[in-house]
């Protein structure tokens, strides 16, 4: 159950996104503590500037989020940001319909391309955007909040 975020999820959209923060830490390229501080109008905000997407489970509960947004140096480029499904959620599904539902708003939008980047860490996930159909570009960068670890860049080209 994958639906694209509205303004009045975002208290929803903020305790996935704290759960993440909390729970990989490493994953991320903020961190919990910066993020906890934020007012809701900055959470509305978020919701308001991109394409977020949820996922619940049958109860109702948030057990994924995926974001996606177009990066403003260049066109055509959709970045896949703050990705994450719940431990007792993974290996169910629920990653593969939310990189789906970002790649097909971004696909709907016009984008030539997904870029997202995995933390060297990061295994499961980097095996679920490879299956999603997302290759390494050669392109790494620190991690910024531990930059003795690196991300590397992926991209799934859409033309």
């Amino acid at each position: 159950m994958v639906r694209r975020s509205v303004e009045a999820d975002w208290e929803r959209s903020r305790a996935i996104r704290l759960r993440a923060l909390r729970d990989a830490p490493l994953a991320f390229a903020s961190t919990y503590e910066r993020e906890i501080a934020f007012l809701p109008e900055q959470w509305k905000a978020r919701i308001g500037d991109s394409a977020q997407f949820l996922a619940g489970n049958a109860d109702g509960e948030g057990i994924g989020t995926a974001t996606g947004f177009t990066d403003p140096g260049e066109p055509g480029t959709v970045n896949l940001v703050a990705m994450f499904v719940v431990a007792e959620a993974r290996r169910c599904g629920v990653g593969e319909q939310l990189v789906e539902a970002v790649v097909a708003q971004a696909r709907a939008d016009g984008a030539s391309r997904v870029r997202l980047h995995v933390v060297e860490t990061n295994d499961g996930a980097a095996r679920l955007y490879a299956r999603c159909g997302f290759v390494r570009t050669g392109v790494t960068e620190p991690l910024p909040h531990q930059p003795s670890l690196l991300e590397h860049e992926m991209v799934l080209a859409l033309r």
